[in-house]
């Protein structure tokens, strides 16, 4: 492992996700856990959201289209409030998760869009 990924990784994640989360996850990792957070720190955040060519807000809704895909939900709301910390609208979000009903249809694309009306705490959940 590259410590340089993971240090990029490690300053990259906790800026995104936060500090406090990030340490959490850390410190909680047992044995058996901690290779998947390292993994997850170094080639997700030092090899992969550092690159250059994209910038976060669009990595974020890039993100949130294919966690939305592939019905992450446990993903998708970390990623939803890592998407506002990185500049996304909650217009944008709503957006790119309703681009998502062209390509995975309409059940997939409202499940989204209402998991992301709860986790934001906007007024489209409550009709």
């Amino acid at each position: 492992m590259s410590k340089d990924l993971y240090e990029e990784g490690l300053r990259l994640r906790r800026e995104v996700v936060g500090k406090d989360k990030v340490d959490s996850w850390n410190e909680s990792a047992d044995e058996f856990t901690a290779p998947l957070e390292r993994l997850t720190t170094e080639v997700g955040w030092g090899a992969i959201w550092s690159r250059p060519g994209l910038e976060r807000k669009t990595r974020s809704l890039l993100t949130l289209v294919l966690l939305a895909a592939q019905h992450r939900d446990e993903e998708l709301e970390i990623h939803l409030h890592n998407a506002v910390r990185n500049g996304c609208t909650h217009e944008e979000i709503r957006e790119a998760l309703l681009h998502t009903m062209a390509y995975c249809g309409i059940p997939t694309a409202r499940h989204a869009v209402k998991l992301a009306s709860r986790v934001l705490g906007t007024s489209a959940e409550k009709r």
